[in-house]
């Protein structure tokens, strides 16, 4: 026990807390021992009786049975490509960096009333990841294709599309576009360049102490933006066909057996 404890501790903290928070809030829903309604994004619920836990949950209700496996895996992947690269020794801006991510996602998805977030989420991450890496850098599809790997962001949501529908394609969109104004705001287009919102992007001081203390990395100079240095290498992403959208649901996200939105 003491050694797959730490083995865990050696998962960098923002990657550890994200796969960690998709575990713990899928794995009652799908065995039905919480309700799936009691932790979407509902405004009127969030705003009017101060639900707050949902602002959380509805980023990671994954979808359920082998599809979920798949969105596990590509989140770790894509967020320990980033925590281990790009933001090594600066966890805390990442996590920073990630409220404003979960902020605009909420922002840009509420003309589609989507309740959850978990794909946009992990569309956003893969496009800031597949963006940083170097020139050149390929990523495998089912083992099968190799493509370049800034077209991935595309490809998942042309997936989504295929098999969610135009709502489904309308979330995995929006999460694009954070990643595109994630990248363009902190980052800068070019390799050397500073986004414009780089000095909003680091974290505060006390949450640097609490995650990164001693270990953090000051921004070096001639690299890009408030990370770091870009990726040294790419990664390889594996993308599982999604579930066809459930009828009368705006999310395009698989439930599980027997789960109902409103079930107690």
């Amino acid at each position: 026990m003491d050694q797959f404890l730490a083995e865990i501790r050696k998962i960098p903290p923002i990657t550890r807390f994200l796969a960690g928070s998709s575990l713990a809030v899928t794995i009652p829903v799908l065995m039905n021992l919480v309700s799936g309604y009691g932790i979407v994004f509902v405004p009127e619920l969030v705003f009017r009786k101060l639900e707050l836990w949902r602002l959380h949950t509805s980023f990671f209700l994954g979808s359920g049975g082998i599809n979920y496996i798949f969105e596990l895996v590509m989140l770790y992947r894509t967020a320990d490509q980033l925590e281990s690269g790009p933001y090594a020794g600066r966890s805390a801006d990442l996590a920073w960096q990630l409220l404003f991510v979960g902020a605009s996602i909420i922002g840009l998805t509420r003309p589609l009333n989507s309740f959850l977030f978990s794909r946009p989420l992990l569309v956003a991450l893969a496009y800031l990841s597949s963006s940083l890496a170097p020139p050149g850098a390929q990523t495998s599809l089912f083992g099968l294709i190799t493509l370049p790997v800034q077209y991935f962001p595309y490809i998942m949501i042309g997936m989504d599309l295929l098999m969610g529908g135009p709502a489904a394609a309308a979330q995995a969109i929006a999460g694009a576009v954070t990643g595109h104004a994630w990248l363009w705001g902190v980052w800068g287009m070019t390799l050397g360049s500073t986004g414009p919102l780089a000095g909003y992007a680091r974290a505060p001081k006390w949450l640097e102490n609490w995650l990164d203390g001693p270990n953090r990395r000051p921004p070096q100079s001639g690299t890009t933006g408030a990370g770091g240095a870009r990726m040294a290498a790419g990664g390889v992403h594996v993308v599982a066909p999604r579930g066809a959208q459930p009828s009368g649901s705006s999310s395009g996200y698989s439930w599980g057996r027997g789960q109902r939105l409103g079930s107690d």
